[in-house]
This record gives structure tokens, C-alpha cells and sequence, in this order.
């Protein structure tokens, strides 16, 4: 599994290196150190791609004649681009993702179980404020998801 946040610096390339856990989860748990990666509004999305094709064998089956579900894929999948580490361990992202999150010279990627996120760093310290601040709100809405007890009357 993908855990911990690790900095990391782009090369005047464009490149990043994978941290070694990070590397070491892909060969492991699914042979392969390819990656695809897409764009969230607020960030990039890392997915192995045993994971990545789960995620397609959804969207196979969303209906495609609801106007949000193809707004979603497009923006989602459109961007989307298939990447193998160099042997060094790191990858060169596109121009057009880098500049999708105004990524410049310093990198977060912060594991997220089964993928991995990458982060311009001033994006990801205004979400933790924002969590830290509403830390109260966001437990109510996701402890019973943990403690399996939902939906209890006062």
C-alpha cells in the first residue's frame, strides 16, 4: 500500500524521482512499475495499472447518456497518460499535467492506499489548514464509514 508524504524536486526536465516504498509497493504487490496518471482538479492521481484498469471497468459501466458522467470522464480520463520510471526511478511528467496543477520546482506525493497523489506544495498546505480546521465536520461525515455504525436516530 501507498502511505506517507514524501518532497520531492522536478529537474529542469520535468522529472521526479519515486520514493524507493513507493517503488518497491509497485514491484511487489503488482510487478510492474508502471503508473498512469491523470488529473484531479486539485492534484495529480498516480495509479498502478492493475488499479487503473479497475477504475476503467467502472467507468464502462456508468451511463454514458448522463451529461455530468461524460463530463466527468472527459476531464478525468482525457488527461490521462500511461508512465514507466526511467531505471534511475523517476518519471518525466507531461507539460500539460505539470501546468494542469502549476507545478513548479517542488513536489509533494502523498500515498493514498491503493495510489498515490502528486501535489504543488502550496495547493496541498491550504488543504491541510482547510482539514485542520474542519477537522470536527469531516469526522462526523466519515466515522461511521469506520465504525461501521451508520445511521443512527438521536
Amino acid at each position: 500500500m501507498f502511505r506517507g508524504k514524501f518532497k520531492h524536486t522536478l529537474d529542469e526536465k520535468g522529472r521526479f524521482s519515486l520514493p524507493a516504498k513507493f517503488r518497491e509497493v509497485l514491484r511487489v504487490k503488482y510487478g510492474s512499475e508502471n503508473l498512469v496518471v491523470t488529473n484531479y482538479p486539485d492534484c495529480l492521481v498516480a495509479y498502478p495499472l492493475e488499479e487503473w484498469q479497475k477504475i476503467e471497468n467502472k467507468l464502462l459501466s456508468l451511463p454514458w447518456d448522463i451529461p455530468e458522467v461524460r463530463q466527468y470522464v472527459r476531464y478525468f480520463l482525457g488527461a490521462a497518460e500511461e508512465y514507466q520510471p526511467d531505471k534511475q526511478g523517476r518519471i518525466l511528467l507531461s507539460q500539460s499535467l505539470r501546468e494542469e496543477i502549476k507545478l513548479e520546482r517542488e513536489v509533494i506525493l502523498l500515498g493514498m492506499l491503493t495510489h498515490f497523489e502528486i501535489w504543488n506544495p502550496k495547493y496541498l498546505e491550504s488543504k491541510f489548514k482547510e482539514t485542520k480546521e474542519n477537522f470536527s465536520k469531516v469526522m462526523q461525515i466519515i466515522n461511521p464509514y469506520l465504525t461501521g455504525v451508520k445511521n443512527l436516530s438521536p
